[in-house]
């Protein structure tokens, strides 16, 4: 029997079970910019609210900033630091516990502050800081809470959509192979085995969650398919291979090649009673991936075989959601090939969607 190791089709399959944060990042540098900005509108507004602008507390105001700085930076910090704790427990006692948190902050520097500058704490002071940080903190807070599930719908979302465009093998091939497979076990048993293992690969990946895996994983599932096709053609599928490049470190989205061929071998190999040729060419670097796949066409097109080309929107939707901004997909007609080209920058892969920021974008 044919005891050949099997390809793993999950190798460096980015996966993103992990805790999921409470609260946005709020640490980031965009994030941090829109906290100080926010921070000292709060100090300048208090600092209106007890003044007049003709006799504006220009000193009140330099403390009171300094204070509320403090105090937006230390708690943002602390929450950073524990928003994937909190993510952990309950969704009240997470909220009650930061709630809690920026209350403490407040007044622990709110009598700091008033026993470094005046060597005694005020206790009406301390209430009313107490009191308006529980209201602005309690705000931002609920704010921060609903953008976090804003994302995690986005992505939830995003990843359904991702999953819907995930490209299926034919039917019609799976019958064909089963007949193949038929019709070798009693004359070639082992081939029937490896066709039979192979089959069970194509279909694990096809009906796997779409992730990203090593370009060369991708290319070893494209051989097994082209494996079992070769044998059904019965010597009327020829391949050639152009590679260049480290195939190893390239992330390509999983089943984005193994259609393409497909469709090659389906509309340009099986309606030709001679059969004919297949071009594959790719071309990898830490930049750029190059993929182009070369089928031949009827001389007449009316005895061509038409698709109507879900296969490739679903291909060229797919790269799009996992590279926005940095793919290409084209399609080109010559007299007597077809060609689709596609083409990627691989560092700009979302391997995993990006956390939000206060912003909102």
């Amino acid at each position: 029997m044919n005891n050949k190791p099997r390809t793993n089709n999950s190798h460096l399959e980015i996966s993103s079970r992990r805790k999921r944060p409470f609260i946005p990042d709020i640490c980031s540098l965009q994030s941090v910019l829109f906290l100080v900005m926010g921070a000292e509108l709060i100090a300048l507004a208090l600092v209106l609210a007890r003044s007049s602008l003709s006799h504006f507390d220009w000193p009140i105001l330099g403390q009171l900033s300094m204070l509320v700085q403090w105090i937006t930076l230390i708690s943002a910090a602390i929450l950073c630091r524990i928003r994937f704790w909190l993510g952990s427990i309950t969704e009240l006692a997470a909220g009650c516990i930061s709630y809690l948190l920026v209350v403490a902050v407040s007044l622990g520097f709110t009598a700091l502050s008033q026993w470094m500058i005046y060597t005694e704490i005020n206790s009406d002071t301390l209430a009313r800081t107490g009191l308006i940080s529980a209201i602005i903190g309690g705000i931002v807070l609920r704010y921060l809470y609903l953008q976090q599930q804003l994302y995690f719908q986005q992505q939830a979302s995003a990843e359904a959509q991702i999953s819907a465009l995930q490209a299926r093998i034919r039917p019609h091939f799976l019958f064909n192979s089963m007949n193949s497979i038929v019709s070798l076990i009693t004359l070639e048993p082992e081939k029937a085995e490896r066709v039979t293992l192979d089959l069970c690969d194509l279909f694990r990946a096809s009906l796997a969650k779409p992730a990203l895996v090593s370009l060369t994983t991708e290319l070893e599932l494209v051989e097994q398919y082209l494996s079992i096709e070769k044998l059904r053609l019965d010597g009327r599928l020829t391949i050639r291979w152009q590679k260049s490049g480290d195939f190893s470190v390239v992330l390509i989205p999983s089943m984005i090649l193994q259609p393409l061929v497909e469709n090659s071998v389906y509309h340009g190999i099986e309606p030709i009673p001679e059969g004919g040729e297949i071009i594959i060419e790719v071309d990898a670097s830490a930049t750029r991936v190059e993929i182009r796949v070369t089928n031949p066409l009827f001389a007449s097109q009316r005895s061509a075989r038409k698709g109507n080309g879900i296969a490739l929107a679903n291909i060229r939707a797919r790269l799009s959601a996992y590279c926005p901004g940095a793919s290409t997909f084209e399609t080109n007609v010559n007299d007597d090939t077809y060609q689709v080209c596609l083409s990627y920058d691989p560092s700009k892969l979302q391997t995993d969607f990006a956390e939000p920021d206060l912003l909102g974008r």
